[in-house]
């Protein structure tokens, strides 16, 4: 069975068109979901630990006989460390040292600077005091999430992380345990769900608050990400994950049909795109598809993914594919050109950037260095990827001078008058040498 991909020109008559169809995803909120999951956080808010055990007993398919039983204890994950197998072991430890390194080199620093008149202004940063991590449990467990996640916190000095994961049917995923213990995370939870966002939102007798929640989840997660937002700080409502490939037909077919897949192969609405000006090229990449897909164990994800939202597209010139990536703005670009610096320039919007033939979407997926939760669905426009910043925050340092209250107060009461606002004026005025 042939793979049913969309191939299209940016000659074409109708190329925006077909480009703004690829654009297009229907983000807007389930109905049903939204209501089923503000029922779910209102039992956590009211009931607590109980909520969290009867959702867990209907949900996950096991009953903790007590809420203290869904806490995993360090024992526990130390022990998942010592007992993964060791290839695992070594390739989390290379990761999580590369993934350490690079966010060391986000933190945001305090600083003030004094003008002549005395007067000191800057701003102080400090660590968030207790952040949530949902870590995805079943079908889906990502241990390299929990790397990227609780180290970029780790780093930027979060006195203590708090992991929720469910556990279905009871099973637990020792490396996703063994990833934890590496990175430095505090408490871990057997909880999953709406009902972990509610916890980790509103707290209860055993799961503390926090004051920002991060980490990626299926739609009922999305949801009450969104409903919390504001008790708490969240990281993002991401959407399906993209690639997009610019190829000047210097590298390997096999190797770009591949990457298209490493994305297609998450589900069946994710986007997988590649820009060309080379048509020989694109041919052996549609080509190379069709080879290799019947070798993929997800081959249905993949097929699925690529007739719904992949496209193999032939572009005038590799300035063109830039442009039109930018209007894309993907959560992860590869220029596999032989020049990647040349293009770098003309990139604007993109959530991940990967430079160079060799470079695969993969390695910073895992162990490149650079954090793997990214902007998706256009909102690399206007966002970043996560970072150590988003674990931190800054509060102004303001010192004014008694020199410097002269002149200050009598800018700040005029313009306060200006909006109408008394009491403003007359605080600024009293500092005012008579």
């Amino acid at each position: 069975m042939s793979v049913a991909i969309s191939a299209f020109s940016s000659r074409d008559a109708d190329f925006q068109v077909r480009l703004d169809k690829l654009r297009a995803f229907e983000s807007a909120q389930n109905v049903e979901t939204d209501r089923r999951v503000t029922e779910i956080l209102a039992a956590v808010r009211a009931h607590g630990d109980a909520a969290l055990l009867e959702f867990t007993h209907r949900f996950d398919r096991w009953q903790p006989a007590t809420a203290t039983a869904l806490e995993i204890g360090r024992e526990q994950l130390q022990s998942a460390l010592a007992n993964i197998p060791p290839d695992i072991r070594e390739a989390l430890e290379t990761a999580a040292s590369r993934i350490h390194t690079y966010h060391e080199h986000q933190r945001q620093s305090s600083w003030t600077f004094t003008e002549p008149d005395g007067t000191v202004l800057g701003q102080q940063v400090t660590p968030l005091d207790r952040a949530g991590l949902y870590v995805p449990g079943g079908k889906a467990a990502y241990p390299s999430s929990v790397l990227m996640n609780a180290i970029a916190a780790k780093v930027a000095g979060v006195a203590e992380l708090i992991m929720v994961t469910p556990t279905p049917d009871g099973v637990i995923n020792e490396t996703v345990l063994a990833a934890a213990a590496l990175a430095g995370v505090d408490r871990v939870f057997r909880v999953g769900g709406a009902q972990a966002v509610g916890a980790l939102a509103y707290g209860t007798a055993t799961i503390p608050p926090v004051d920002k929640i991060v980490g990626p989840g299926n739609e009922y997660v999305a949801a009450a990400k969104r409903q919390v937002f504001g008790v708490v700080g969240i990281d993002m409502v991401a959407g399906p994950s993209e690639i997009l490939v610019i190829a000047d037909g210097t590298s390997d077919p096999d190797w770009v049909a591949m990457d298209l897949f490493s994305q297609a192969e998450h589900d069946e609405i994710a986007q997988a795109i590649l820009l060309s000006p080379d048509e020989a090229f694109i041919a052996k990449v549609a080509a190379s598809i069709e080879k290799q897909i019947s070798k993929m164990p997800r081959a249905g994800i993949i097929r699925a993914s690529l007739a719904n939202r992949g496209a193999l597209i032939h572009v005038r010139d590799l300035a063109e594919a830039c442009r039109i990536s930018n209007q894309l703005a993907p959560e992860h670009l590869e220029l596999s050109v032989a020049d990647p610096s040349a293009l770098l320039p003309l990139i604007r919007h993109a959530g991940a950037i990967f430079m160079g033939v060799h470079t695969s979407e993969s390695l910073g997926d895992y162990c490149a260095g650079p954090n793997h939760v990214l902007p998706t669905s256009g909102t690399a426009r206007f966002s970043s990827p996560l970072s150590v910043v988003d674990f931190q925050k800054r509060s102004s340092i303001i010192q004014v001078s008694a020199i410097g209250a002269q002149t200050l107060g009598r800018v700040a009461a005029t313009l306060a008058r200006a909006e109408g606002l008394e009491a403003h004026a007359q605080s600024a005025e009293h500092r005012l040498k008579q």
